[in-house]
């Protein structure tokens, strides 16, 4: 483990070659932005936004083209070529990029835009302190404070950081920067007692064992008709949503210059699933309610092995009506139980 003082992050900043984002201040919460010099807050618990973005762009041109006569010209669209630091992220938000690898990564597609910038990016995780009320991390097996197999780790103890590089490249990255001295043990104490002190404040549960083979059993329960009722399909827990991958592509041409691109969709919107002859399989709110619970629960278990929450409770902050995917897990395994 390596300690480095906060006064002399600017400093470290400076020194990693490449975009450097970090969690700033945006209204009344925090956002992940390029860093330009301006104070780190140490004090955020997580951001509104997820830094998915920075891997899978809320808007990213697939490419351009020209029409001259009768010829095309088509210009593919290109990451850019330096390094991204994302300094700072959640436990719950690298765990979700670990999902995002599953979907864009892995099977026989690759999305090639999503993995370059995925290989060209270093992930520095820094542990919570404590979880807020809507955070239940831990029931999809997280902890709050360390994140296996992120580039670092980090914790903060005050007026130092301490950071644990876990993969080859963010042990390199570390060993290549003179900023860092070597931690005492009883810094290594504290991070330790850190992190247990941080799974003990989460507070908030979700029943996750058993709940995968029960809504397999139940796709046509009446309890979908009781849980839609209140969505107003406004679509902000898939938009805040770390692990929603959904996008649509268009086009947009002027005097014979356009691009075509891609931009972040939902599962929540009615023409999301509209096909071209005017059929809509979820022609109601209670199949997209469904589906996007399912999603989380049933078919990203099914297709990857995995969950595909992590606990982060940005659904729970941000949904307008209050809807709870922790308080639906429950009830169906009360109600559809029966």
């Amino acid at each position: 483990m390596k300690a480095i003082a906060k006064t002399a992050l600017p400093d470290l900043f400076a020194a990693l070659k490449g975009r450097v984002y970090v969690p700033v201040r945006e209204g009344k919460g925090y956002g992940f932005a390029l860093w330009q010099g301006q104070d780190w807050p140490a004090d955020y618990q997580n951001t509104i936004v997820p830094p998915k973005q920075i891997l899978f762009p809320q808007t990213e041109d697939l490419y351009t083209f020209r029409v001259e006569g009768e010829d095309i010209t088509i210009d593919p669209a290109a990451p850019p070529e330096e390094p991204s630091f994302i300094f700072g992220l959640r436990p719950c938000d690298y765990r979700a990029i670990e999902l995002l690898d599953l979907v864009f990564r892995q099977g026989p597609y690759l999305d090639a835009s999503y993995s370059k910038r995925r290989d060209n990016t270093f992930l520095m995780v820094l542990g919570c302190k404590e979880g807020l009320p809507t955070c239940f991390c831990t029931s999809f097996g997280l902890e709050p404070a360390f994140a296996p197999g992120a580039d670092w780790n980090m914790w903060d103890l005050g007026e130092i950081l301490v950071v644990e590089p876990g993969t080859d490249k963010g042990k390199e990255l570390l060993e290549g920067l003179g900023l860092f001295r070597e931690a005492t043990e009883e810094e290594k104490s504290q991070v330790e007692k850190l992190r247990e002190e941080a799974k003990a404040t989460i507070t908030l549960h979700a029943p996750t064992e058993g709940i995968t083979e029960l809504l397999q059993e139940n796709f046509d329960h009446p309890l979908w008709d009781e849980v839609a009722r209140k969505c107003l399909e406004c679509g902000a827990c898939t938009y805040l949503c770390p692990t929603c991958h959904c996008y649509d592509m268009q086009s947009s041409s002027v005097l014979g210059q356009g691009r075509r691109f891609r931009c972040w969709d939902s599962c929540m919107y009615c023409n999301y699933t509209l096909m071209a002859g005017g059929h809509n399989p979820r022609p109601s709110k209670r199949e997209r309610v469904r589906n996007r619970f399912l999603h989380k629960l049933q078919y990203f278990p099914e297709n990857q092995g995995e969950f595909g929450c992590v606990g982060c409770g940005r659904c729970l902050i941000n949904c307008p009506v209050c809807m709870d995917i922790t308080r639906f897990m429950a009830q169906a395994k009360e109600v559809m139980a029966k």
